[in-house]
């Protein structure tokens, strides 16, 4: 199967209340958590990168441009994170075979992480694919396209994790030992540490400054 039949979706819909800080535009090393995000993807050589935008959704609009992904906007985006969802699907090209969902505040996820769900999807017949570590799912899922007419009609309750654990039969837990896949950042606090992690670490940084916009190697 052709890597071009994936897409990706990253939600940058949100108020970023708890934060006190417009969570997208924050910096980890040289770039914005949100261009960490669409690098991730298009170094994984996924190419439909939808970004669905909401709240503040002008000051994140051309910075996405320039990251070479696309935006939708989200009107509904106050009724929670599904609605993003469904806004991103609804938005993805036609010809996707499956799409991954990633937070834009959960912005350390290994590239090898994307190859592994990948790689587990065209090898097994899961329509839903989980990144876990340490017995532990976490972002992103991988989600087949079969399923994108049950999300959009999908009444919403208990959000995305509900609607996924309704299709336990026909999920697949893929074991990486990338410790980002659960690493958010929904506080000050939070993203101090990431910050404070990634430089500790020396995190093996393929997204910053290259001849061609984002280093891959």
């Amino acid at each position: 199967m052709s890597i071009s039949s994936y897409s990706a979706i990253i939600l940058a819909a949100g108020f970023s209340s708890r934060m006190g800080s417009f969570k997208p535009q924050l910096s980890i090393g040289n770039i914005s958590v949100l261009e960490r995000g669409i690098a991730l993807f298009r170094c994984a050589g996924i190419e439909n990168i939808q970004v669905v935008l909401g709240h503040r959704a002008e000051n994140l609009m051309q910075c996405v441009d320039a990251a070479g992904a696309n935006w939708c906007i989200n009107s509904c985006f106050h009724e929670g994170m599904l609605s993003s969802v469904i806004t991103g699907v609804e938005n993805i090209s036609h010809d996707s075979s499956a799409f991954m969902v990633l937070p834009v505040d959960i912005p350390l996820v290994a590239l090898e992480t994307i190859s592994a769900l990948i790689k587990a999807h065209e090898t097994t017949d899961a329509l839903i694919i989980h990144p876990v570590r340490n017995g532990k799912r976490g972002h992103p899922p991988l989600i087949s396209s079969a399923l994108i007419k049950e999300l959009v009609r999908y009444d919403g309750s208990g959000g995305l994790k509900s609607f996924l654990a309704q299709y336990s039969n026909d999920t697949f837990d893929v074991s990486v030992p990338d410790r980002f896949i659960h690493l958010d950042m929904d506080t000050p606090e939070d993203y101090l540490k990431l910050v404070d992690l990634y430089d500790r670490i020396k995190y093996q940084d393929r997204f910053e400054n290259s001849n061609n916009g984002y280093r891959t190697s």
